[in-house]
């Protein structure tokens, strides 16, 4: 344990908010396999970010294994009452404090401190580490690296995703679609609002349409028990719009996201949405200001992770941890793209969903602990199967 929890005081350090690079902590693991003897491949970033993803494998060259999935990114500490510095590990009354210690650098510093053991004996099922950028932005990086399998990296059979589960088996959780709707009205003097069409207000009436879709989707059909809450839910994170306040606001922007239950998709939504755009918000704007636009575009699409009742995933978790029974989980994560690409993929982690993203961020020793037990019988399977 004391090297799993050296390796997470490094990567603690590393400041990998998502609006900044990464790289300094890629480069870092993979100097890191490079001194154990283990390739590590990079995957930047397609649109120019000084971003990446890495891949490496342990084990024999042939298609098939695990991947022990990661993403790299934290969210920001900006605004967080933090008492220690969330960039530095510190440990106090059995836990690891620091941004990143449950969501999900742990997972990654367990995986990394038993490189060695895996490389020990020869593996007869090789073991895959992938680690990612961006997830926290909607797991927009893992996509990338992901669409190299079968091509520049042998294609695995199935992937763990080590979110913070507190080692319970997740097999399922919702979709995560984000979408920014921007409205262009017509600025003015705000003594002369007869004039302009104000994109705020605009804004204002398409958010409010969101919270009724959104009472509706609680109402409706697409419950599933497995998750909490048992609904498809929709969330406005974010506003920006105009300039002062003695200036009618010709832009607008609205960022949301519609979270989904297996078998509910982005459809419950934005058809309802551009209707009632183009039947109330927008003839009303035109009538002052022709030009004006009102444009939804998409941004993150996280599939939803569906369950596989005895899929290759799923059976090899229960039989290494000896759980008996699975959970849903409500917040969405990479696993769904491994899932649509082909993989028997789980999600089980060290860690409390709970502490992620909170200031004083932490992550209980005694969850380490228990991850650590759960990777070590896995390479002991890796080794005899």
């Amino acid at each position: 344990m004391d090297q799993a929890i050296a390796v997470l005081e490094r990567l603690i350090a590393f400041p990998t908010v998502s609006s900044q690079s990464n790289l300094a902590a890629i480069q870092w693991i993979r100097d890191y396999l490079a001194d154990l003897g283990v390739a590590a491949h990079l995957v930047p970033a397609p649109d120019g970010q000084p971003k990446a993803n890495l891949w490496a494998t342990i084990g024999p060259d042939r298609p098939g294994g695990i991947v022990l999935s990661g993403h790299t990114d934290v969210v920001p500490v900006e605004g967080q009452p933090w008492t220690s510095d969330p960039f530095e590990l510190h440990r106090r009354d059995g836990r690891l404090y620091g941004r990143g210690t449950c969501d999900m650098k742990g997972f990654i510093a367990l995986a990394l401190a038993l490189v060695p053991e895996m490389l020990e004996q020869p593996l007869k099922t090789p073991i895959h580490l992938a680690f990612s950028y961006d997830e926290e932005l909607g797991c927009l990086g893992a996509p990338a690296m992901i669409a190299e399998l079968g091509k520049r990296f042998r294609k695995p059979s199935l992937a763990i995703i080590g979110e913070p589960t507190e080692m319970r088996l997740g097999t399922r959780h919702k979709g995560c679609y984000s979408f920014e709707t921007e409205v262009t009205g017509r600025d003015g003097h705000s003594s002369q609002t007869h004039k302009g069409a104000n994109a705020i207000m605009a804004a204002a009436e398409i958010v409010s349409e969101l919270q009724r879709i959104a009472e509706d989707l609680r109402d409706g059909a697409h419950q599933d028990p497995n998750f909490e809450p048992p609904y498809p839910t929709i969330n406005v994170g974010r506003i920006e719009g105009g300039t002062a306040v003695n200036i009618i606001a010709r832009h607008c922007q609205v960022y949301w996201d519609f979270r989904a239950t297996p078998g509910a998709t982005p459809a419950l939504v934005l058809p309802r949405l551009e209707a009632f755009v183009a039947g109330t918000v927008l003839p009303r704007l035109r009538q002052i200001a022709p030009e004006a636009e009102i444009v939804t575009r998409p941004r993150a699409q996280v599939p939803p992770l569906t369950e596989e009742p005895g899929g290759a995933a799923e059976t090899l978790v229960k039989f290494l941890t000896g759980a008996n029974q699975t959970v849903g989980l409500a917040f969405a994560t990479e696993a769904g793209q491994f899932q649509h690409a082909g993989l028997s993929a789980v999600v089980c982690g060290p860690g409390s969903i709970t502490q992620a993203h909170q200031p004083d961020e932490f992550i209980e020793v005694t969850q380490m602990e228990a991850g650590q037990v759960f990777l070590r019988k896995l390479v002991a399977w890796a080794r005899e199967t």
